[in-house]
């Protein structure tokens, strides 16, 4: 599907994904993409459209109409929409509880998809989201699912500020119809509690290295 390298890290909610895959990017001097980031902004726009979320045709639909491009700049790919950054808007609560909802619509999945795919065109990636090595990239060498227990990923969110229900967010993104959250065929399963950024990046440092030079990239 692509011929460039694919470092697929996939998790549950607070588990870490962001800032380790980060890390991993800015160690292999690979491009970053957030595909949470890319729904988000199209939650955003919906928001600003006043769409009904819970109408999965009109919000399928906006899919076809809303006028979004990707930008790689800075190592990282973006979603602009009209040609501009939405920023930190797409980080407020309620873009962050229309995300949940509008991420489950098999519409809006399937043209993430094809943009997410599509970013390989760049160059090297770690992507980072919760489908990446099942549904988005299932045939790259490189996947990766991180996890820890409930109690430990909420106080991490306590600690960003956020207030979150993670047990109702993994029944949500483990029980949706369309490419659920699961743990990738090949993945290596990393459960990082007690684990710093440091230490849970090394791991998949290490095992990329060990996987490249067993296949001789």
């Amino acid at each position: 599907m692509a011929s460039h390298i694919i470092i697929a890290i996939d998790g549950t909610s607070a588990s870490g994904k962001s800032s380790t895959s980060r890390h991993v990017a800015k160690h292999f001097g690979y491009i970053y993409v957030d595909t949470g980031a890319m729904y988000r902004t199209f939650a955003w726009h919906c928001l600003n459209r006043s769409l009904d979320l819970q109408n999965e045709k009109a919000v399928g639909a906006e899919t076809r109409k809303w006028k979004a491009t990707l930008d790689c700049s800075n190592n990282s790919i973006r979603l602009l929409v009209d040609g501009k950054d939405p920023g930190q808007a797409i980080r407020s609560a309620e873009t962050t509880a229309a995300a949940a909802i509008i991420a489950a619509n098999p519409k809006v999945r399937e043209w993430m998809k094809l943009q997410q795919q599509s970013c390989a065109r760049f160059g090297n990636l770690v992507m980072e989201g919760r489908d990446i090595g099942t549904a988005v990239f299932p045939d790259t060498d490189y996947k990766f699912y991180l996890d820890a227990p409930l109690a430990e990923r909420s106080k991490r969110r306590w600690a960003d500020g956020v207030s979150e229900d993670l047990a109702h967010r993994d029944r949500s993104d483990s029980q949706r119809a369309t490419d659920p959250l699961m743990i990738p065929l090949g993945a290596m399963v990393i459960n990082n509690a007690g684990m710093t950024l440091e230490q849970t990046g090394k791991i998949i440092i290490d095992e990329v290295n060990r996987r490249m030079q067993a296949r001789k990239y």
